[in-house]
């Protein structure tokens, strides 16, 4: 395959920043999202612990129901769009995590939930679904039920230093192996980058990194493992450097 159609099918989209900027909010909407949807559930359940599974479920299920699940996507975006500000990201994209945890925490996600539980919970109060007593025990719990979100985002954006920090070793490791020709190397190492590529947070450097090493390791296991490497091919491999 012409190294132009690989460069094309693996990395359409890479160098757009407002495609960039889209996939970054898309990941922290999806990634924070469901982290902030787990801590509820914990706390919702911690603040209710008299009451049977069947009745928190019914509860949790209301509350996601009359607003909490999109509320808590526009709740990301605000203080993704608000961060941004605070922090003086002005080319609209991150540059690393440390840049989207500090966004998030300036945009002010933890009032911004507050908040949003207040509605939504004065919304199935409204409805009839729950009472005022419950009403009252939840809003007065909802200490527990954001430290339990702060907790979980902090944990969130822990990992995801782990898992780049691994990447980064990983993407190391294939350019050595890459250098002594050695592909049942590479091939190892390429393989545990494509496996944790679906957790890794869309930051611009990493991910051109990895989108080369898949048009450099196709290549080379395309032309059965031949490391000769035409001037294109050796254009790619300096952008590793």
């Amino acid at each position: 395959m012409e190294i132009s159609k690989l460069e094309k099918d693996n990395q359409i989209g890479l160098n757009n920043n407002l495609i960039n900027e889209k996939a970054q909010k898309s990941f922290l909407e999806t990634t924070l999202g469901k982290t902030i949807s787990t801590a509820v559930d914990i706390g919702i359940r911690a603040v209710l612990p008299e009451f049977l599974e069947d009745q928190v479920i019914n509860i949790k299920n209301n509350l996601f129901n009359y607003g909490l699940k999109d509320g808590i996507t526009k709740t990301i975006d605000d203080a993704i769009d608000l961060g941004k500000s605070a922090i003086g990201v002005v080319t609209g994209k991150f540059e690393n995590v440390t840049q989207m945890q500090n966004a998030v925490q300036s945009g002010g996600i933890i009032d911004g939930i507050s908040s949003l539980l207040d509605t939504v919970i004065e919304k199935i109060k409204k409805a009839g679904l729950i009472n005022s007593t419950i009403s009252n025990t939840i809003k007065q719990g909802k200490n527990v039920i954001l430290n339990n979100v702060e907790k979980n985002i902090e944990n969130t954006f822990n990992q995801q230093y782990k898992i780049i920090e691994t990447t980064n070793k990983n993407i190391n490791n294939w350019k050595e192996y890459f250098q002594n020709k050695n592909f049942s190397g590479m091939e190892k190492e390429y393989n545990k980058i494509a496996k944790q590529l679906k957790n890794l947070a869309p930051i611009e450097k990493t991910i051109n990194d990895v989108r080369t090493i898949e048009i450099l390791h196709s290549l080379i296991k395309n032309n059965g493992q031949n490391f000769d490497l035409t001037q294109d091919e050796l254009d790619l491999v300096e952008k590793l450097k």
